[in-house]
């Protein structure tokens, strides 16, 4: 059992959830590291909470064992096997009990290990002395799977460092419904607004657009990168990523038909892993193509985009997507909508509130179809903003990026306002006094 080492990370944990109180719960608790976890449950609930968190995207490189017995069971367990990265026990006792047995415990513990206490009694002074025992944390019931996430999440991700990037993935419902243009514009819209790193990964493999739409032909891109994800480090990915901006920066697609891409997920999760190590913001754009790899990289993103046409078969699905991510994501928030290429002239299209009648999903953006300013910024390798910040859906780019990232744009004093208007003329009367 580790030494009061942990008391340090205990409260730097608790100045992250401060930190993080406006945020979404999802945010709070970060991917797990192959580690190995041994619970021990009194109560069938906890058990049952534990369970329900080892089937969440952010233990899946975790394994997790659970059994009952509480306490007692953890010390018959080890007292002839070794000890893993992380024992969960959970206690009805009182204090004094609890921590003889924990002392108990403490004997067969291998240097090392850390132990999360999950009890009855919300007592500041047994809090106390389970910190001095080299307790990493204590819970008090009931608990639920978010919690106990992120408390294991906050003993294995370093406060005191940068957060893992965030990863979101955008996907369309159909093809040809615009899901690569809306995940170019918003990722180059997060980097210019918020001032911050930002790469964008492009899967699709041979047809991938993200070169054309940003004016750039590099020699080397994602391919190479899948093709031996092991000697993938900060340096390699340096020279694979091609620079658009400052800030913004992407994996191409090779676009050639002459090679059978044969993708591993395991290299696909790699790549990803390595890239929201070194910036902030991870846009991948998927190929509408469903495949294992898609799959995964789709369930373990931090934050999903659908982009739809408002007719009948992008309704059908994006119901689909919405309900496989329903079942396999029960901690996340529900994936984002966008409806796009939306009020063409004399076409019948199922309204906005159709849509989310049907999905039961609030639509998040509808981007109006715009073929000049759209084709315009295509053929001319720009953002709809670098080509005419007039255009309807710059300001639609600016709400999904800020929506995403949960931020607040800072809105600056319009020109026009009475405010804007006489601020000169109060600067002269400063002055003259």
């Amino acid at each position: 059992m580790s030494k009061p080492a942990q008391i340090n990370t205990i409260e730097e944990a608790a100045f992250e959830d401060d930190a993080l109180q406006e945020a979404h719960p999802s945010d709070r608790a970060r991917p797990i590291p192959r580690i190995s976890i041994q619970a021990f449950c009194d109560d069938l609930r906890v058990a049952e909470a534990l369970e329900h968190a080892g089937l969440d995207r952010r233990l899946a490189k975790a394994h997790l064992s659970v059994h009952m017995g509480g306490i007692a069971a953890a010390i018959a367990h080890y007292s002839d096997s070794p000890t893993p990265n992380l024992i969960i026990v959970d206690s009805a006792h009182p204090g004094g009990p609890l921590l003889a047995e924990l002392d108990q415990l403490a004997e067969s513990c291998d240097p090392g290990t850390k132990v999360i206490v999950v009890g009855r009694h919300n007592d500041v002074m047994l809090y106390r002395e389970l910190l001095k025992r080299g307790v990493a944390e204590y819970l008090v019931t009931p608990t639920n799977p978010m919690e106990l996430m992120e408390s294991i999440s906050n003993l294995y991700n370093n406060p005191e460092t940068d957060p893992v990037g965030h990863v979101f993935a955008f996907v369309g419902a159909k093809g040809g419904v615009g899901s690569s243009t809306i995940c170019h514009n918003v990722a180059w819209t997060m980097s210019e607004l918020l001032k911050t790193d930002v790469t964008i990964a492009d899967l699709d493999l041979a047809f991938g657009t993200t070169g054309l739409d940003f004016n750039q032909d590099p020699v080397q891109g994602i391919a190479e990168a899948l093709a031996a994800p092991e000697r993938l480090d900060d340096q390699l990915l340096d020279r694979l990523l091609t620079k658009c901006s400052e800030r913004l920066s992407i994996f191409a697609a090779p676009v050639v038909l002459d090679r059978d891409f044969d993708i591993s997920p395991d290299a696909c999760e790699i790549i990803i892993d390595v890239a929201r190590q070194n910036v902030p913001f991870v846009a991948i754009d998927l190929p509408h193509g469903w495949s294992v790899w898609s799959k995964r990289l789709l369930l373990q993103a931090d934050e999903i985009v659908i982009t739809a046409v408002p007719d009948l078969a992008n309704l059908r699905n994006a119901k689909n997507i919405i309900d496989l991510l329903k079942a396999s994501r029960k901690n996340d928030q529900r994936p984002y909508l966008v409806l796009n290429m939306a009020n063409v002239p004399k076409r019948q299209e199922i309204s906005v509130k159709e849509f989310e009648q049907a999905l039961d999903l609030k639509v998040l953006s509808v981007i109006d179809y715009d073929s000049e300013a759209f084709s315009q910024a295509a053929n001319h390798g720009q953002m709809v903003e670098e080509l005419t910040s007039k255009a309807k859906s710059v300001e639609k780019f600016h709400d999904i990026a800020m929506k995403l990232t949960r931020r607040k744009e800072a809105k600056a004093e319009k020109q026009g306002s009475p405010l804007s208007a006489i601020a000169p003329i109060l600067e002269r009367l400063k002055l003259k006094r």
